[in-house]
């Protein structure tokens, strides 16, 4: 049982590190309307009283889940649209994190269906400019959400967004997607190899080279009548930040690329250092033990750790050629601020590059910036529109 009082907002559960990580995530998405303070309140209530287990974690959130499940339908047969939309994306929200620490498996995949079942039904109540797309991939194809720039009667400057292990792209459409989309700019958000619905729903799992994702959004992208193919950038956030790095050094037709906190500089070292950490105190680190394993398909940590070795940050930095935009928290307890000066400092000085570490008075310090998502948001928005409008 949690005891603690709450220290602060941000480290939620002093004690427990990744139940801490878990309720900032769902707290940075309340400035979208789809997480709301008030459940989340009676959630923490609720969890600080129990025995710390991944049971316990699932059935408080999915209770909670359910409950906004139940508000939606009756919303729905009373015809109220954008109300019922708004219930449906709490649920979904919910649903995905209860999910979050049940190991992969039936109970898994059924949480999963039932989080982008909700989300998917109050994104096209709420938004419904919002197109489902599928991205032709190998044998098979990848989940992803268009959504069109506001108010534009031309080829619009476009965005392609990858998440890290944990967000999904439902997310993403929301805390980036309707600011980029109000400023002109067209948003796709994918749920690549080893994210989102794409790993729990379709067993896709992650790889190491991910231009060959990037090249295929791009492809995608380029031929569509309201893209204007000259002006298209790449952003990845959290774990995506190493997506966004490697896809900005082999793909060159972007015309700029944003990581949203740097990658791993050395992601074989970190991952032998967390399954340790793993082992002596799993509240002590972000992600459930299998969480890597899964996302890259290992039977075997062993196996995983061996797989890590080509998701690092160091082997591909110095390729990057793209205008490069790396932001970071200075507080970010999960991939140190290290990495992004390092990454910064092993682009080539030719490129046009910017760092922009946010500080505790910035806000947006933590990992990925899920205590201000606005604000990161914003900031690589701006940045750019700078670039976009130096390109005819």
């Amino acid at each position: 049982m949690i005891t603690n009082k709450i220290n602060n907002w941000v480290d939620h559960f002093s004690d427990n590190f990744q139940w801490s990580n878990a309720m900032l995530v769902c707290k940075g998405m309340v400035p979208f309307g789809c997480v709301s303070m008030n459940d989340l309140t009676r959630i923490s209530d609720k969890l600080l009283q129990s025995e710390i287990t991944k049971e316990n974690w699932k059935d408080i959130w999915c209770n909670e889940a359910n409950l906004n499940f139940e508000k939606a339908k009756l919303a729905e047969e009373e015809n109220k649209t954008q109300t019922s939309g708004l219930y449906y994306l709490r649920a979904g929200n919910y649903f995905y994190t209860g999910e979050r620490f049940i190991p992969p498996g039936e109970e898994k995949l059924k949480l999963g269906k039932k989080a982008f079942n909700c989300f998917h039904i109050g994104l096209k109540k709420k938004y419904p400019a919002i197109e489902f797309i599928e991205l032709p991939y190998e044998n098979t194809s990848l989940p992803g959400l268009f959504y069109p720039a506001k108010n534009s009667s031309k080829p619009a400057p476009t965005v392609i967004i990858f998440n890290g292990m944990d967000n999904c792209k439902e997310m993403s459409i929301l805390f980036a997607g309707i600011e980029l989309s109000n400023r002109g700019y067209n948003v796709l958000a994918i749920d690549g190899p080893g994210q989102g619905e794409s790993l729990r729903l379709r067993g896709i799992n992650a790889r190491h080279d991910y231009e060959a994702v990037g090249t295929l959004a791009y492809d995608w992208a380029k031929d569509r009548s309201d893209v204007n193919e000259r002006k298209v950038a790449i952003i990845g956030y959290s774990f995506g930040g190493y997506y966004a790095s490697r896809i900005a050094a082999f793909e060159k037709r972007f015309a700029a690329g944003i990581a949203l906190t740097a990658g791993h500089w050395n992601l074989h070292k970190f991952q032998r250092e967390m399954l340790a950490k793993a082992i002596k105190d799993g509240k002590s680190i972000a992600q459930s033990n299998f969480q890597f394993q899964w996302v890259v398909g290992s039977k075997t940590s062993e196996d995983a750790l061996e797989k890590s070795k080509k998701f690092s940050i160091e082997n591909i930095a110095d390729k990057i050629e793209i205008p490069f935009l790396i932001t970071h928290g200075e507080n970010d307890k999960i991939i140190p601020v290290i990495n992004a000066k390092k990454l910064y400092d092993a682009i080539p000085q030719s490129t046009v590059k910017k760092l922009k570490i946010f500080t505790a008075m910035d806000g947006a310090c933590e990992h990925a910036h899920v205590d201000d998502r606005q604000v990161g948001i914003n900031y690589a928005a701006d940045w750019l529109t700078s670039i976009f409008s130096s390109i005819d």
